[in-house]
């Protein structure tokens, strides 16, 4: 179990002109927080990055795009040890400005080649439905005086009903081309009697189809001239892709320079809001590790090329809440640490829960889970696919193995109870000592939850509640008595006075604080005192209780194998091994998910909601890694 490193509160004042240089230097350590500089109002009116982050956040904007057109190489190294000032960043912004504007007039003339390319394919698309027709398309689009022609569609359905009625009213009905019970078709007759003939369309459900404007010649010469579009089409795309090629080749070199620029100034532009500054001083002000305070030292020592004082200082009472907490913990427990940070972050101060929960996450696993082969399956699929999901990977081996190790103790394999000796007891030979085990466990991880609360407590001063609190060493007292005296009565039928002041006392005190705690009227404070103290008592076997789902879950999943070899013993031979993969199968995928779930509650519902607060700052160092990292 880890603490938060001990923190200090540093302030660098140097000269306004080192301040850039002094900038490369704190984020190369990868150890300063920066905040906002703590002087009274109008000491330090200046901020003197101001414009430098103006001109940078529109160069990297300007970046920003060039590198959404692909045109911007990332792995450029950098010259950790140059200064970017205002003029340089400024001419590079302008570069970057003219840059994409040269690119996007490119990109537009490319967006106009496409649209014509998708064009042309939809009137080839087009074209093939009329293709059957082997007449002059344009004669179809030109007025016409004595004769009237329509081209649309119909159901399959209406175009016999539709062809008899045309007839009767002198005209003809020619169908051309049919898709998914559509038919497209032209009708034709004298002008006369067109009016006849629209009520005929409109009761056939006729839909009227425009010939495109581009259809003025026989099908077969329309395709042979969408064609030669086509070939010039791709034609022009090759010229523009060379062309943007040239621009990119010419610009390649100095488009590199502008990303080492950028990389270098954006430590200042980030210090810019909260650096402050009056005359020829500037300052800025952080926290720092409290162990590396002196690496800074040295750091500034060697690479300031101006005058400075830094001074260190440990936060002050008031400042507490503002602290960032730093947590170093192995590679292999980052995936824990990311659980424990989707529930909050330790405040300054506060104990780190990362170790206990990685242990406890490990251990109530493997029990729910406990099976030699299934675990063995987990760990090794964790292996299998670590390149493309290594975050989880230290996750799901340790609770592969944790599972085996269990599977061991339970003498249980893919289900099979009879293959291996349990060294301890299989679950369903004895669910009471298993759901026993299961109480225990819990009574020992609420009992640690609960001194864990009292030393936050002590720590961040309030005895009192420390003390004689709920969740205090009253409130610990009174859980303690419960589980005497429930013990008591269960195991012997003994319930007297002995037991009674064993809840009644620690019980009182817990009330008492609560009275004294709570300021309101008479009847609002005794109803708050007894609600509350009630609460105290039901919220300890409540949870208490919830640890029964470890023996629970236990018990489940020899009860789910159990189910896959009855099953599998009713199928013939292929049957039989088919039901046996498929089972375990699911039980590995399904039961696994529902047992990592239910571990997760209890760790965050029955731990953490009892002792961890997560209400802290994460520490977020300046950084420079020599790559502009958007």
């Amino acid at each position: 179990m880890f603490s938060p490193l001990p923190m200090q509160r540093v302030s660098l004042q140097t000269l306004r002109e080192a301040a850039p240089q002094a900038a490369v230097i704190l984020a190369r350590s990868g150890v300063f927080n920066p905040e906002t500089v703590d002087v009274p109002e109008g000491a330090l009116p200046d901020a003197p990055g101001e414009r430098f982050r103006e001109v940078f956040l529109s160069a990297k904007a300007r970046l920003l795009k060039i590198q959404t057109g692909g045109y911007c190489p990332l792995d450029v190294a950098t010259d950790l040890s140059r200064v970017v000032d205002l003029d340089e960043l400024e001419r590079t912004n302008i570069y970057l400005g003219d840059l994409w504007h040269e690119l996007s007039e490119l990109e537009e003339q490319e967006r106009v080649l496409e649209e014509r390319g998708t064009s042309l394919k939809q009137l080839g698309e087009s074209l093939e439905r009329f293709a059957a027709l082997d007449v002059d398309l344009g004669v179809l689009q030109r007025p016409k005086t004595f004769l009237s022609v329509q081209v649309g569609t119909v159901q399959r359905a209406n175009l016999r009903r539709l062809e008899q009625a045309a007839a009767l009213a002198g005209h003809f009905v020619r169908p051309f081309y049919e898709t998914e019970g559509v038919v497209y078709l032209v009708v034709a007759g004298p002008a006369e009697s067109a009016h006849d003939i629209e009520a005929l369309l409109q009761t056939a459900e006729f839909r009227a189809v425009s010939v495109p404007d581009e259809f003025r010649d026989h099908p077969e010469q329309i395709r042979s001239a969408l064609a030669a579009q086509a070939e010039e089409l791709k034609r022009q795309n090759r010229e523009k892709a060379k062309e943007i090629d040239a621009v990119v080749a010419k610009h390649q070199d100095r488009l590199a320079a502008a990303c080492r620029t950028l990389a270098v100034a954006e430590p200042y532009a980030e210090l810019a809001t909260r650096m402050r500054a009056m005359g020829g001083l500037a300052v800025v002000e952080g926290w720092i590790p409290r162990d590396d305070v002196e690496a800074l030292g040295d750091a500034l020592n060697g690479g300031l090329m101006a005058p400075y004082v830094l001074t260190a200082r440990d936060p002050r009472p008031e400042e507490r809440p503002r602290v960032p907490s730093v947590m170093r913990h192995p590679r292999w427990m980052q995936p824990f640490v990311a659980l424990v940070s989707n529930y909050g972050i330790p405040r300054y101060g506060e104990i780190d829960p990362t170790a206990l929960f990685t242990l406890s996450f490990i251990l109530m696993f493997g029990m729910m889970f406990g099976d030699v082969g299934h675990g063995a399956v987990i760990a090794l699929a964790a292996l299998f696919f670590r390149k493309r999901f290594p975050e989880v990977v230290p996750i799901m081996v340790s609770a592969g193995i944790s599972s085996v190790v269990f599977g061991f103790v339970y003498g249980s394999i893919f289900g099979n109870e009879h293959i291996l000796h349990a060294f301890w007891m299989a679950p369903l030979s004895d669910p009471l000592r298993m759901l026993k085990v299961a109480l225990h466990w819990g009574i020992g991880f609420i009992l640690v939850a609960n001194a864990l609360t009292f030393y936050n407590l002590v720590r961040e001063g309030h005895l009192g509640e420390a003390l004689f609190d709920t969740r205090g060493i009253a409130g610990s007292l009174l859980y303690l008595g419960g589980i005497y005296a429930g013990y008591r009565w269960m195991g012997s039928g003994v319930f007297g006075l002995q037991e009674t002041l064993a809840i009644l006392v620690p019980l009182a005190v817990v009330m008492t604080f609560k009275w004294f705690h709570f300021h309101g009227p008479f009847g609002e404070r005794l109803l708050v005192t007894i609600v509350e103290g009630f609460e105290s008592l039901m919220g300890y076997l409540a949870n208490t209780l919830s640890f029964l789902r470890v023996a629970a879950f236990a018990l489940n999943h020899v009860a789910l194998s159990l189910a896959v070899f009855t099953l599998a013993g009713m199928l013939d031979t292929a049957g039989h091994w088919i039901m046996i993969v498929v089972g375990n199968l699911f039980i590995i995928v399904v039961e696994g998910a529902i047992v990592m779930i239910q571990t997760l509650r209890l760790e965050y519902y029955e731990g953490f909601s009892r002792f961890f607060r997560g209400d802290g700052r994460a520490f977020e160092p300046l950084r420079l890694e020599g790559l502009v990292r958007w």
